[in-house]
C-alpha cells in the first residue's frame, strides 16, 4: 500500500493572496507533495489549506510553508474572528493509507522538534500526538489566544513541548503553533424527503453521539432529566465520533443531515449513512441521496461497496470500480451533482500517468509496444500480466460461483476466494510497470558518467543497486503468481462445474507466469556482486518452478476429469 499522509495547516491569513501564494508555493516546490486545496476566509482572516504525499515530503513541505508564514505575518496586527494564536495556528497530518495513527503522531513531533528548534517558534503538540492528557483538545490548547501567549509561556504548566518558553519578539511575530496528528475527517451530508428543519433535526439527534437530552414523556416538551448532581442526562446517539444537525438547504428545496465523520475508524461513511437511513424510516422519512463536501479516502469507498454488496449476499471479489460504482449508487452520492472519483478520492488525485504507463494503455496498445524496437517492456512485465489475467480467471470461477442458482447459501465461501483473487490482480498489475521501471533503472545507472574514480565507484554502486531491484520485482512476481493458484486449485475442486476450464486457463498462466519471471531473476541474477543475495534467490525460485508445475499437473487433473465426467 502506498503510504501518504496528509496535512492540513491553517495560516492566520484570508485577505491578502499574495501573501498565501507564497505560502502555498514553498508546499508546489516539495517533489512528492500534491496540493489540493486552498480555502482563505476574509472575515476569519484565515487559510486552510490541503496537501497530500508520501510522510517525508509532507513534513519538509510544512516546515517550509511554516517558515515562509512566520517571515510574512505579523501576529501583533493580527485580527480575525477565528481563535488563533499563530502565523501558523495549527498544523494537523492525518494518515491516509500505509501509515499508523502512531506513525503520524511521530512525523508530527519530528516536526515540532525541527521548527522549534530552527526556527524559534514555540510549538504545543495535541491529539494523538499529545504529551500530556490536558493537551490533546485543540481548544484547550489555545485558549488565552494570541493576547494570552505571554501569561501562558511564563506559567509552567503550560512549557511549549519545542522551541523557546518565552514570548521573546521572535515570538511576538510568528506567535504559537500546535501540531498534531489526528484521524481523516469526513465532511457528509445525507438528503431527506422533508423541508421541516426540526425533523431533520431530530434524525441528526438519533445519530450523532452526543445526542440529545433526555426528557420525561414528550421528547420535545417533557421535563428534562437530570443526574443526582442536577446535570441534564443525555440520550446518546447511534453513531461514535460522529456530530450532526439537521438544516434546510434552499437551493435543493430539502432538508440534510449534515455530519462531521471525526474518526472513520470508529464509524466508517456506510454506517454512518446506513444509521440515518434508519432512523428517516422510523420517522415516517425518506433518504434521497447524499454528498461529500471535500475528499475521502479510497478506503472508505471501498469499505462502503463492500458492506453493500454483503446486504445483497453478492460477492465482493469484484474490481475497485465496481466496489465505488456500488458505493456511489447506494448512497446516492451523485444525486445532487455528479460524482467524479478521479476528483473525490484522494489517492486517484494523486496518481500519476507517467507513473504506469503500461496499465494506461489498451490491449492493443501493449502487444504493439511490446513488440517494437524498444527491450521493455519484457519477459517480466509480460510474465506479471499473464500471471494478473490468470488470477482473473480464477476470480471469475469464484464471482459466477458465488451467484449460482441454488448456491445461495455457498456465497461468502466463494466471495472470499473472489477477493483473494482480486487483491493478487491487483498487485501483478502493478508489477507490470514496475517491471519495465527497474530495467529502465539498470538503464540509467548504465548512462551515468564515469570518468573520475567518484564517478566510477557512483555508477558501480548504483547499477548493483538497480540490478538488485531487477532481480526483485520478477522474483514478487513469481511468489504472487505461484500463491495466486491456490485460487484456481479451489474453484478446480469446488467452483462452478460449467467454468471449470477457466480455472484450468488461470492454472497455465500462472504457470507461465512463474517460469517467465524465474527466467529474468536468473539472467539479471549472472551481474550482481552480492553472490549470498544471488544464491538464495536462484534456489528458491528453482523450488518455486518446481512447485508451480506441480500445482498445474494437479489443478489439470481435476479440470480435465471434470470435464470427461461432464461428457
Amino acid at each position: 500500500m502506498k503510504r501518504i499522509l496528509e496535512c492540513v495547516p491553517n495560516f492566520s491569513e484570508g485577505r491578502d493572496m499574495s501573501i498565501i501564494k507564497q505560502i502555498t508555493a514553498q508546499i508546489e516546490a516539495i517533489e512528492g507533495v500534491k496540493l489540493l486545496d486552498i480555502d482563505p476566509g476574509k472575515a476569519t482572516n484565515r487559510t486552510v489549506v490541503t496537501f497530500v504525499g508520501e510522510p517525508d515530503a509532507v513534513v519538509e513541505a510544512a516546515f517550509q510553508a511554516m517558515k515562509k508564514s512566520g517571515e510574512l505575518i505579523d501576529m501583533s496586527k493580527h485580527s480575525g474572528e477565528h481563535p488563533r494564536f499563530g502565523a501558523t495556528d495549527v498544523c494537523p497530518l492525518i494518515p491516509i493509507s500505509g501509515v499508523s495513527m502512531e506513525e503520524a503522531a511521530q512525523y508530527a513531533r519530528q516536526l515540532a522538534a525541527r521548527v522549534g528548534d530552527e526556527l524559534g517558534i514555540p510549538i504545543y503538540l495535541y491529539e494523538s500526538a499529545a504529551s500530556q492528557p490536558n493537551r490533546k483538545n485543540l481548544a484547550t490548547v489555545r485558549a488565552g489566544e494570541y493576547e494570552g501567549l505571554p501569561k501562558k509561556l511564563a506559567d509552567a504548566d503550560w512549557m511549549p513541548d519545542a522551541g523557546p518558553a518565552e514570548f521573546n519578539e521572535r515570538v511576538k511575530k510568528t506567535g504559537v503553533t500546535a501540531i498534531g496528528a489526528r484521524d481523516f475527517l469526513i465532511a457528509y451530508n445525507v438528503n431527506i424527503n422533508t423541508t421541516s428543519t426540526r425533523r431533520a433535526n431530530s434524525i441528526a439527534f438519533d445519530v450523532r453521539e452526543n445526542g440529545r437530552i433526555k426528557r420525561e414523556g414528550d421528547s420535545i416538551t417533557g421535563k428534562i432529566v437530570t443526574d443526582e448532581n442536577g446535570n441534564p442526562v443525555r440520550e446518546l446517539g447511534a453513531c461514535k465520533a460522529v456530530k450532526a444537525i439537521g438544516w434546510y438547504i434552499e437551493e435543493y428545496a430539502q432538508c440534510q443531515i449534515s455530519m462531521n465523520l471525526t474518526n472513520i475508524n470508529v464509524t466508517p461513511l456506510h454506517i454512518a449513512f446506513d444509521e440515518v437511513c434508519k432512523s428517516a424510516q422510523n420517522r415516517g422519512m425518506r433518504v434521497t441521496g447524499s454528498e461529500l463536501v471535500g475528499l475521502v479516502p479510497l478506503k472508505s469507498m471501498l469499505a462502503a461497496g463492500r458492506y453493500f454488496l454483503r446486504q445483497q449476499q453478492r460477492s465482493v471479489g469484484v474490481s475497485e470500480a465496481e466496489l465505488i460504482h456500488i458505493a456511489i449508487k447506494t448512497m446516492g452520492l451523485d444525486e445532487l451533482t455528479p460524482f467524479d472519483p478521479q476528483k473525490k478520492i484522494i489517492e486517484y488525485l494523486l496518481q500519476d500517468a507517467k507513473s504506469a504507463p503500461l496499465l494506461q494503455m489498451n490491449l492493443r496498445e501493449f502487444a504493439d509496444e511490446t513488440a517494437s524496437e524498444s527491450p521493455a517492456p519484457g519477459g517480466g512485465s509480460i510474465s506479471a500480466y499473464v500471471g494478473a489475467l490468470g488470477v482473473s480467471l480464477g476470480a471469475m470461477v469464484a464471482n459466477l460461483s458465488a451467484h449460482k442458482r441454488g448456491w445461495d447459501d455457498r456465497w461468502e465461501e466463494f466471495s472470499d476466494w473472489a477477493a483473494q483473487g482480486q487483491a493478487f490482480k491487483k498487485y501483478l498489475l502493478q508489477l507490470v510497470d514496475e517491471d519495465t521501471a527497474a530495467f529502465n533503472g539498470i538503464m540509467a545507472a548504465v548512462r551515468m558518467p564515469k570518468k573520475t574514480d567518484s564517478e566510477k565507484q557512483a555508477r558501480k554502486e548504483a547499477m548493483q543497486n538497480a540490478t538488485k531491484n531487477a532481480i526483485e520485482v520478477p522474483f514478487r512476481i513469481m511468489e504472487t503468481s505461484l500463491a495466486s493458484m491456490e485460487v484456481m486449485k479451489a474453484m478446480a475442486k469446488i467452483g462452478n462445474p460449467a467454468s471449470v476450464s477457466d480455472a484450468g486457463v488461470g492454472a497455465a498462466c500462472a504457470r507461465t507466469a512463474v517460469i517467465g519471471a524465474f527466467l529474468n531473476v536468473q539472467i539479471n541474477a549472472d551481474g550482481l556482486e552480492d553472490k549470498d543475495f544471488v544464491a538464495e534467490k536462484l534456489k528458491s525460485g528453482a523450488s518455486m518452478v518446481k512447485f508451480a508445475k506441480m500445482l498445474e499437473t494437479e489443478i489439470l487433473e481435476l479440470v480435465e476429469g471434470k470435464i470427461l465426467n461432464k461428457n
